[in-house]
């Protein structure tokens, strides 16, 4: 139990349960930190740790004027990304998460790393023994999704880092509202546990105790040592050692995704690494897509777009996670369980997403971004046109006079923003943010959207013949890698889903249980594949993108209306006829022959690469219905050739 004398630099334990209460104690007993602060999320409180921050050297302002309470942090170079490597499913059994015949030796593959539970519970007893001495153990109730929906779900996350606080307030619906919503259901035990330290070198170590000398002083962090494990069976997650948001904020990623994904497949609903926006054509009707795309893969851009065809218009529900549920009269419903953007900087702009550009000047923290000598942000890709040669700006590693250009010793390119570098802005702050967007009910999904950065290959866009079609395109995504993660070297990479770091669960699992959704009388949203990204010879990009995408969904939402006049077969799914898009007032000339094209070869390619891929990550698992799909494509394929 927690002791009454226990000491409390703020608020109160008295709300929370008695299961709570022993979850403080718990680690309040192994990570021995000097006092307890429970957070009630005001404004008040966000104002005085932000200051605190400052005058530590972790935060700094935003001075520039055109900024209204905004902050930036500077992590250290070892900190600066999520580390998929160090990630980690722990349960019993390995068949839990890794399919039958699928895993290496150590009990991983490409779209698992397991490890027991029992053996994680050493490593992180080790590590979070102390690891809070001298610091404050802040106690984080939240709420995934609206306060009181059905869909929604309550996390208690314990952190030593001030900067997880302002963070986990922009990202989630935190504080005393959660705290409440818990007490008040019939079991005040159910909710996630989170767990999350900083970390701190191993005192015995003398070769980390010298290291530690050479990082940056306000950004405490155990590099060398950092794990992030979940426990889905017992609802938990436990993150040491980095303090960056992917590592830290373990509502996001870690509990919205990977935990959640395995409460979807117990309870019936599925959580996905997907975007919400909301569509409405000249008419006035309206329709609500999601779309899952891969970290940095443009799903901020997409779900904030201003459409280039006038009469529509785009709203924001979501863009970056969704939980999904069919209601009772079988329709499939989602709502946006965060309550803030997590948005990467670099190639966000005015003409890229305007949306974004006007909201980060209000109540945002930035991570790793440069300044300039006005007190402006800046970073690679944003409008601003700088004179460099008249213009001071300091880079996020804090060179003063960074130059376009720049490059180390090493002829490494140096940059002014991080490449992962962020912005964490609130939803309220959106200025296209649906009306619905805390409906606890969710809002009803009239198509679910795959997308990747493909060079070549995939066409602008295509659809699923069928439900189980559809997910086998999901299964098969494949994409450019991106800055998102720190340990990842792969050109082009398989990701299914966009799931790919993110799975809480058994692959084969998940695919049955997104291919047994379709059944009852519930009505199935069409599935279909996006590449804004295919080059042409000279390596240009073939599409323009951002604003003209709206001309993509155009099609998407007539598809969903039954429209066959703008519709052709393929052999890998129904493709835009001849004039399917409608390209009226586009000012770029492009050649729609090349995007829609279907090179026969390379697809021929491309079955082999998934069907390899498939199979070395299903092993025995592989859902037949999946199996059967890989050999319709085949045959469609050499009946093409033919």
């Amino acid at each position: 139990q927690v002791s009454s004398t226990m000491p409390m630099e703020e608020g109160t334990l008295n709300l929370l349960g008695e299961e709570a209460k022993d979850f403080v104690a718990k680690y309040r007993d192994l990570c021995k930190p000097t006092s307890i602060y429970v957070c009630n999320g005001s404004a008040k409180e966000n104002k005085r740790l932000c200051a605190l921050m400052a005058s530590k050297g972790m935060l700094r302002r935003v001075t520039h004027p055109n900024f209204e309470d905004c902050w930036s942090a500077r992590t250290d170079p070892c900190d600066v990304a999520r580390l998929e490597s160090r990630t980690f499913i722990c349960t019993p059994q390995q068949e839990q998460v890794v399919p039958e015949g699928a895993a290496r030796p150590d009990g991983t593959n490409m779209l698992a790393r397991w490890m027991s539970d029992a053996e994680m519970d050493g490593k992180m007893v080790e590590r979070l023994n102390g690891c809070m001495a001298g610091r404050t153990m802040y106690v984080i109730p939240f709420s995934m999704g609206p306060l009181g929906s059905p869909l929604a779900k309550i996390g208690i996350q314990l952190s030593d880092s001030p900067y997880v606080v302002a963070s986990m307030r922009i990202m989630t619906r935190m504080g005393l509202g959660a705290l409440e919503q818990l007490s008040a259901s019939s079991s005040s035990g159910d909710f996630v546990r989170c767990v999350h330290s900083v970390g701190r070198p191993d005192a015995a170590d003398p070769v980390q105790i010298e290291k530690a000398k050479m990082r940056l002083p306000t950004w405490p962090c155990d590099p060398d040592r950092v794990l992030v494990a979940h426990f889905p069976h017992r609802k938990e997650v436990i993150s040491y050692g980095s303090g960056y948001g992917g590592n830290s904020l373990l509502a996001k990623k870690c509990f919205a995704l990977r935990i959640a994904s395995w409460l979807g497949q117990e309870e019936g609903w599925l959580a996905e690494h997907m975007l919400i926006l909301r569509i409405k054509n000249p008419e006035g009707r309206v329709k609500y897509f999601v779309g899952a795309f891969p970290s940095a893969c443009g799903k901020t851009n997409l779900a904030m777009m201003q459409p280039a065809l006038p009469g529509w218009e785009v709203k924001c529900v979501g863009d970056d996670i969704a939980w999904l549920k069919f209601d009772q009269e079988g329709r499939l419903r989602a709502i946006n369980p965060e309550n803030g953007f997590f948005g990467v900087a670099p190639g966000t702009s005015s003409k890229t997403n305007p949306h974004a550009m006007e909201m980060v000047h209000r109540n945002t923290i930035f991570t790793n971004v440069a300044f300039t000598e006005n007190g402006d942000v800046y970073w690679e890709g944003m409008d601003s046109k700088l004179d460099f040669t008249s213009t001071k700006v300091i880079s996020w590693r804090g060179i003063p006079y960074w130059q376009p250009g720049m490059s180390n010793l090493d002829g490494e390119k140096i940059t002014a923003a991080h490449p992962n570098s962020r912005f964490c802005t609130p939803v309220a702050e959106c200025p296209v943010v649906d009306p619905l967007f805390d409906d606890p009910q969710g809002v009803p999904i009239d198509a679910i959207i795959f997308g990747g950065r493909r060079p070549d290959t995939v066409p602008l866009v295509y659809q699923a013949f069928d439900w189980a079609h559809g997910v086998f395109l999901g299964s098969a995504m494949r994409s450019e890698t991106t800055k998102a993660a720190a340990d990842v070297t792969d050109k082009m990479r398989h990701d299914p889903f966009a799931m790919r770091p993110f799975f809480g669960y058994n692959f084969s699992k998940y695919l049955n249980h997104w291919l047994g959704m379709n059944g009852g009388q519930r009505h199935m949203p069409g599935i279909f594949h996006v590449n804004w990204f295919r080059r042409g010879e000279q390596n240009e990009f073939l599409w323009p993108g951002f604003g003209e995408n709206i001309r993509v969904l155009e099609w998407i939402f007539r598809r969903t209306d039954g429209d066959e006049s703008v519709a052709r077969s393929s052999p890998i799914g129904v493709v835009p006829s001849n004039d399917g898009l409608n390209l009226e007032g586009l000012e770029q000339d492009v050649n729609m022959s090349k995007l829609l094209d279907v090179p026969l070869e390379l697809w021929m390619q491309e079955e082999e690469a998934v069907r390899s891929f498939l199979e070395g990550q299903l092993g025995t698992d592989m859902p037949q219905a999946i199996a059967e799909q890989l050999d319709n494509l085949k045959q469609r394929l050499q009946q093409a050739n033919n």
